[in-house]
């Protein structure tokens, strides 16, 4: 809404708003006229002036526009031109920018087009949020286009160069004519019910607004955005812009670029498993260089069964011979000793000696045997005594009538306090043990009165 400003505006600033204000308002609007004073300078865009009996607007169709526009502007054509209003802000000047221009005759059904065009776009049906991914991987296409039609060849050459094993169902259908958008929604409907494609073209080669009319009615709109199966506009040109074009997941400019956009490239595919195989072969071969370097580190380290065995048989062999000569050379002193003393007796031969020797030994033993006995029993007599007496003077006695025996690390008998300091490990011994003891503290005794 417009309010007074508080203070004067500059002239730009004036322009800038009202540019402004008929931009807002005039965003998109037909306006129908005669063609007056066109030109074309060496931009490429061209300047005309839109007349009727009364009025006039000057008009500018910029260069991008024309390229797409399938109508050339003459001067003294009357026709319907769509677009905005503006403000050249340098001069002031009120004028129309054009976004296509058609003949009168084109004229209504660019009306009802954009008429379409609205209601559809306030419904949502052109939102992106409604559009469907294509699948990652297509396998089979469905084409809701006339079996007679250009375009079933252009898709189906393009398909063939470039991934021919893309299967393709064709579900005919009219493309111009009364009763042409009803056989393209009832192909629509039967691709859907049948599901044996991924995805479907939808379209038709150029020809004149007429021409493409059925792919601008709102049934086929409907048709398309209701499909489950996502749904690729390919209608005549790359001038021409339908309401299929909208509705579509993708839109391609002809059937051709369709095709292209629905399929790899066999070639690129090739050159990628190429690439894949390679990188696949030198890993493999890297790892089997990598194994075999291990093999042969651990076939350094790792002896064979066959070396094992001779060494085995080697350290066995050296322990045999130790072994037969260990036992070897006592047997053969001892074989040695046993011949001398062989010889020395055979020279000898003291039998009488032996006799008369043997009888000697006999009387000494049984004179030593009584005499023994004899020493023995005196013996044992006095050891009996002497035993009694050191019983009666024996210490163990003592320790038997409950005294003790104490001694120092050193062996010696503690007598008194005097030999002993703190920490000194005693031994006392009882008459059934001993145990040993720390000495943590030392009183000596009070002298007596």
């Amino acid at each position: 809404m417009w309010s007074q400003p508080s203070a004067p505006l500059s002239v730009s600033q004036l322009n800038r708003q009202v540019k402004q204000l008929l931009e807002s308002q005039y965003p998109a609007i037909p306006v129908r006229g005669e063609i007056s004073t066109l030109s074309r300078p060496a931009s490429g865009h061209i300047y005309f002036t839109l007349k009727d009996s009364n009025a006039q607007i000057r008009c500018a169709m910029f260069k991008g526009q024309l390229a797409r526009s399938r109508y050339i502007p003459k001067q003294g054509d009357e026709v319907i031109v769509q677009g905005r209003i503006s403000l050249y802000e340098g001069r002031g000047d009120y004028q129309m920018i054009a976004a296509s221009v058609a003949p009168v005759g084109e004229g209504e059904l660019q009306a009802a087009f954009f008429q379409l065009k609205e209601r559809l776009a306030a419904e949502g049906l052109f939102n992106t949020e409604h559009k469907k991914h294509l699948p990652a991987s297509i396998q089979r296409v469905g084409l809701v286009t006339s079996s007679t039609g250009a375009a079933v060849h252009d898709i189906l050459t393009v398909l063939k160069r470039r991934y021919p094993a893309i299967e393709v169902t064709l579900y005919p259908s009219q493309v111009q004519g009364n009763e042409a958008a009803q056989t393209i929604v009832s192909a629509i409907a039967t691709a859907n019910r049948r599901k044996e494609v991924d995805l479907l073209i939808v379209g038709r080669g150029g020809g004149s607004l007429e021409d493409l009319w059925c792919f601008n009615t709102e049934p086929v709109a409907r048709a398309i955005f209701n499909s489950d199966l996502p749904v690729v506009s390919a209608v005549g040109h790359e001038v021409d812009v339908s309401i299929a074009d909208f509705v579509a997941d993708i839109r391609a400019a002809t059937p051709s670029q369709a095709a292209e956009l629905i399929s790899p490239d066999q070639f690129e595919r090739m050159q990628q498993l190429d690439a894949i195989n390679q990188k696949l072969a030198s890993l493999i071969k890297a790892k089997i260089q990598h194994q075999k370097v291990q093999l042969q580190h651990a076939s350094q380290r790792l002896k064979s069964p066959a070396q094992i065995v001779s060494d085995w048989a080697k350290q066995l062999s050296a322990l045999q011979s130790r072994l037969n000569y260990s036992m070897q050379q006592p047997l053969s002193l001892f074989r040695q000793k046993s011949e001398a003393l062989q010889n020395r007796l055979w020279l000898s031969s003291p039998d009488k000696e032996i006799a008369k020797r043997q009888q000697l030994v006999q009387t000494l033993t049984d004179r030593m045997a009584r005499s023994t006995q004899n020493n023995l029993k005196q013996k044992k007599n006095g050891f009996d005594i002497a035993i009694s007496k050191l019983n009666i003077l024996s210490p163990l006695a003592t320790l038997d009538r409950g005294y003790s025996i104490s001694r120092n690390d050193q062996g010696n008998i503690v007598k008194t306090t005097d030999n002993l300091s703190l920490g000194d490990k005693i031994s006392t011994r009882l008459s059934n043990g001993s145990f040993v003891s720390e000495v943590i503290s030392v009183a000596p005794s009070k002298p007596q009165d």
